[in-house]
């Protein structure tokens, strides 16, 4: 890595093996010596403190879109490779890339299975499935605890609260691994085919699906999405077909990675106890699952000593500001009983706080008591990987030891 305060720019390669393996001590280095940074291979700006971080996320003169307000010839942007018209035409009803008005009514049909006194409901259930995954592990001396356990949980609980077929699963998974990794720092040719083909195939199944289940009711989101559809007239099929795939992906992606990497945090800290919420709110502290999300400048802005054009991204590195000792001291210690550890910025903040913060949240503190007091002398077997997948964090795999 290669930091020049002159420029205030910054030369790191996201694939770099340290880098990804422990982005850590180079977050420390760039906060230290140029908090607000170009990043070279990214070509835009990004900040790496708690406070710029916090205030950019609710921040309205920034947004996750911009062709709202401004064309691609006033930004000088080219048009649209014809090859990735599907995954963009797809993601553009995409509630995550969305603003007001648009974001507010589409966030507003789903938000309310997402509350935490609804979520609490589903406890039991939760509780049930982690049981019977332990279950499966029982007389085995190994496991690969990614596979086994946390890929399975929050997979079975979003195809259950959306009302989709869990034997479905496995494909999902696979979509939506092939959707995601455009955004991956080592997105090429054949990964934008794979997502594309990925979005048409999965954007196929859901609207054979809503054709099944249209008109037959239910108590679950999907069909409550059909009846906004149909009854309301709230939601086109374009916008009911993204937000169900939404859900799907968003429900697992980010908590398989967040269960993932709490395990190892809690193994590596010996944290293994009366786990609880502050154990949760530490861990997504800790080693959040994703690391940058970016921004628009809605508008021409002198914002912290720079001067944005409209249409400038800036990326808000979530995982730097989980470790800005300004907001959290010795922040790279696992502190559980933290007092501050709630107001970490893995789930981001203002009007595209993670709708489904809650559900992680439960989930984890669910999962991780239940499978430390059914394998006490758990252990790992094998020193954690983690994927090469920047701007995600996450394991390759967990391999423990179970006695």
């Amino acid at each position: 890595m290669k930091i020049n305060t002159n420029t205030r720019s910054v030369n790191l390669d996201p694939r770099e093996t340290q880098f990804v393996q422990n982005p850590y001590p180079f977050y420390d280095a760039i906060r230290a010596e140029t908090p607000v940074f170009r990043w070279e291979q990214y070509g835009h700006w990004c900040c790496a403190t708690y406070a710029d971080v916090n205030a950019l996320l609710r921040d309205r003169r920034f947004g996750r879109q911009i062709l709202h307000v401004a064309s691609r010839e006033e930004l000088g942007w080219p048009e649209t490779p014809e090859h990735l018209r599907p995954f963009y035409d797809f993601e553009q009803h995409s509630l995550l890339e969305l603003e007001p008005p648009v974001h507010t009514r589409l966030r507003s049909l789903v938000s309310r299975a997402f509350l935490s006194r609804q979520v609490e409901r589903l406890r039991p259930e939760i509780a049930n499935l982690c049981s019977r995954l332990l279950d499966q592990l029982d007389g085995k001396s190994e496991a690969d605890l990614l596979t086994a356990y946390a890929i399975p949980i929050p997979v079975a609980v979003i195809c259950d609260l959306l009302g989709a077929p869990i034997e479905m699963g496995n494909q999902f998974l696979s979509w939506s691994h092939d959707m995601v990794a455009m955004y991956q720092a080592r997105r090429d040719r054949t990964i934008e085919d794979k997502a594309v083909a990925a979005t048409l195939a999965f954007s196929a199944y859901m609207r054979d699906l809503i054709r099944e289940r249209r008109g037959k009711g239910g108590s679950d989101l999907l069909s409550e999405l059909i009846r906004a559809e149909s009854e309301d007239g709230k939601l086109s099929e374009d916008e009911l077909v993204t937000t169900a795939i939404l859900l799907l992906n968003a429900g697992h992606e980010a908590t398989v990675h967040a269960l993932g990497n709490g395990i190892k945090a809690l193994l590596e800290e010996n944290a293994r106890n009366g786990i609880g919420e502050g154990h949760v709110e530490e861990i997504m502290r800790f080693d959040a699952p994703l690391h940058m999300f970016t921004r628009y400048a809605l508008e021409d802005m002198d914002w912290n000593g720079l001067r944005l054009k409209k249409g400038e991204v800036i990326g808000l590195l979530l995982g730097a500001a989980n470790r800005d000792p300004a907001r959290f001291p010795e922040p790279g210690r696992f502190l559980p009983d933290r007092a501050n550890a709630s107001t970490n910025v893995s789930f981001g903040a203002g009007i595209h706080f993670c709708i489904g913060a809650p559900l992680a949240r439960l989930e984890m503190e669910v999962a991780l008591p239940l499978l430390f007091q059914r394998f006490p002398k758990l252990r790992l077997a094998a020193q954690p990987v983690y994927r090469d997948a920047y701007h995600f964090h996450g394991l390759e795999r967990l391999d423990v030891a179970l006695r």
